[in-house]
């Protein structure tokens, strides 16, 4: 299992603590580090089950800036959001739990680590 994160987000460091408790096997990735390719981030989307916009922190000033929320979200525009992600990880959702069974989750709460834990 990986975990990406920001060292810098209280969820991050819950999720960890959580994975840390329950003797969980995994690596993290600090994905502001280690950007994600757009490849990477569109099996990560396929993985969640998610689309690009879903996983947006739309409340970024870059987002602000780029003016995501008018961004249509649509098939069209699909490869448009992946690469704004990729090219500003900071726009990413996190911390994201990639399990060990192809699944992946946003886990911003204990249950949805626990989820991960259980896949």
């Amino acid at each position: 299992m990986e975990i990406w994160i920001n060292p810098a987000c209280s969820k991050c460091r819950s999720a960890l603590h959580l994975l840390d408790e329950e003797g969980a096997s995994y690596t993290v990735r600090r994905y502001l580090e280690e950007v994600p390719s757009e490849k990477e981030i569109g099996e990560v989307l396929d993985r969640l089950g998610l689309e690009p916009w879903d996983i947006t922190r739309t409340q970024e000033a870059i987002a602000r800036e780029l003016g995501v929320k008018d961004w249509p979200r649509d098939a069209d525009s699909r490869a448009r959001w992946i690469a704004a992600l990729s090219e500003h990880p900071k726009l990413i959702q996190r911390p994201i739990i990639t399990a060990d069974d192809g699944t992946a989750v946003v886990a911003r709460t204990d249950e949805a680590v626990r989820d991960a834990l259980g896949r």
